[in-house]
């Protein structure tokens, strides 16, 4: 390479709107939350080109490899009028790994990405001290992940954050709809909030400025609206890794219901002339959903065409197996119901 010159007065990165400095303190910031979600199978550490993960393939007779990539949507919006992302990095993990246990996969690692417009340390700290929370409790590793200053670009306060992760599960394992027959109960897992879904249309019914966020969530509420649509997602896989476990060949397909609400992503348990038959009232749906309603106003078809009024999950499984499905997931700290059951049908899902 040819020698470079010696300017006097020069322009640096920091001009242009990007501080290494500042990407240096971050990392040194992170390092602790990134360790604290190692797995026996990463070596290796922070800072380098690639993480490394080595597969254990004695465990399985035919691996295969899951992947998952999301992002948490407008409740990043949210998270910036308050003024904190805590809670953001649960959402991330629970939006990969929750989609990766509806194959029947084990969740292995995931890497993360961040865009700000300007980097402060402090915000990031607590954005990824969030995203290992949500890996420890899913037994993930954050095996590595990349933070991007767009100076001049996206303005100093904007973030964006995205997610990858990969698991694995025996291939004659997998679940899925072929699996679900006439029968079958549902067993849902119950969400306290909205989780990470349907925020541009919670935003525009609630948030009419940034100090709406500072009032109650609704009339008698314990936390303000901010509080409220920054609750964090529960994260199932756990919970479903336990009832794999336990009921083995009884549990036959999951549906994370995310973007699509109740309808769209209970349909995708169904294969063949079947319909999923779910009992509205068989789980309690949160107040902020009717708060959303009210204010929108927002119809029930709607509703449930968006949101997962409180039904975070649900499990098709025998029959015989339902009760004990129910304990499981209590034992493990997530409130459930039976909600419903398969039929015959064509296809649909049908909420009584």
């Amino acid at each position: 390479m040819s020698r470079l010159l010696d300017v006097v007065g020069a322009r640096t990165y920091a001009d242009a709107g990007v501080s290494i400095d500042a990407g240096d303190d971050v990392v040194a910031r992170i390092h602790s939350a990134v360790e604290s979600t190692r797995r026996p199978e990463v070596f290796g550490g922070i800072g380098g080109f690639a993480g490394l993960f080595a597969l254990d393939t004695s465990k399985y007779v035919e691996p295969v490899l899951v992947a998952s990539t999301d992002g948490v949507g407008t409740k990043l919006e949210v998270a910036r009028l308050v003024g904190h992302y805590d809670t953001i990095g649960v959402d991330l993990v629970a939006m990969l790994v929750d989609d990766l246990v509806c194959v029947g996969a084990e969740p292995l690692f995931m890497l993360d990405y961040v865009a700000v417009g300007s980097i402060d340390p402090p915000q990031l700290e607590g954005l990824v001290a969030g995203i290992a929370q949500g890996c420890r409790a899913a037994n993930v590793a954050l095996l590595g992940g990349e933070t991007a200053e767009h100076g001049g670009v996206m303005k100093p306060d904007e973030l964006d954050v995205a997610g990858f992760a990969l698991g694995v599960v025996e291939r004659g394992e997998v679940l899925g709809p072929e699996r679900v027959r006439v029968g079958d109960v549902l067993v849902g897992l119950h969400s306290p909030g909205l989780r990470s879904n349907g925020y541009s249309l919670a935003r525009q019914v609630l948030v009419t400025s940034a100090a709406s966020l500072l009032e109650p969530a609704f009339a008698g509420a314990a936390r303000t609206l901010g509080e409220e649509l920054l609750v964090p997602s529960v994260i199932f896989t756990p919970c479903v890794l336990a009832m794999r476990r336990e009921l083995g060949v009884s549990v036959h397909a999951v549906a994370h219901v995310t973007g699509g609400g109740i309808v769209g992503n209970i349909e995708r348990l169904l294969s063949g002339p079947l319909d999923a038959v779910i009992d509205m009232e068989s789980f309690a749906t949160p107040e902020i959903f009717y708060e959303i309603q009210r204010r929108g106003p927002v119809g029930a078809d709607e509703m449930v065409r968006v949101f997962n009024c409180g039904l975070g999950m649900v499990i098709a499984l025998d029959a015989s197996a339902a009760e004990a499905a129910v304990a499981l997931a209590r034992a493990n700290g997530v409130e459930a119901s039976v909600v419903g059951g398969v039929r015959s049908g064509v296809g649909k899902v049908v909420l009584t």
